[in-house]
């Protein structure tokens, strides 16, 4: 069962990049790299045995995975902005062992750009499997797959 909504776990990534928009370290995030962060969240944290972070459904789009409950609540929106008394709820539902994984999460992934994120995925597993090698899609990336594949190629014991 995941600790969190997807949508907490959302907030926290645009979060964490508007300190790097401030500091001139980054650009805004994208709803497409925003989407593909949170893959990249759930499929360490099962990897690193840590369990779910959210229950929300992972969906294989065209464009890569996407959490569609995240994705409908931006309504496809290039401006991420969020009301600001939900970002202190959300952030404030997010525990220390799990900010470390998100940090770094964000160290890792977070440097790519959006289509390069897109691009990854479309390499990975995962997606190519629930898209039967990118011909169909909106089918869901199954747990069991994610955290096969994470184990083997991104957390090393």
């Amino acid at each position: 069962m995941g600790r969190y909504k997807a949508i907490d776990i959302a907030r926290w990534f645009i979060f964490r990049n508007c300190e790097d928009v401030n500091n001139g370290e980054d650009e805004r995030m994208t709803l497409l790299k925003l989407l593909k962060l949170l893959y990249y969240a759930e499929g360490c944290s099962l990897a690193l045995d840590k369990g779910s972070l959210f229950d929300e459904k992972i969906v294989a789009w065209e464009h890569g995975p996407v959490v569609e409950e995240v994705w409908r609540s931006f309504d496809n929106a290039y401006d991420l902005h969020t009301d600001e008394s939900e970002m202190v709820k959300s952030l404030s539902k997010i525990r220390g062992e799990d900010k470390e994984l998100l940090e770094d999460v964000y160290s890792v992934f977070g440097k790519y750009s959006a289509s390069g994120l897109r691009n990854k995925t479309h390499a990975e597993s995962p997606w190519l499997d629930a898209t039967s090698g990118g011909r169909k899609f909106n089918s869901e990336i199954s747990r069991q797959s994610i955290v096969e594949y994470f184990k083997e190629n991104y957390v090393k014991n």
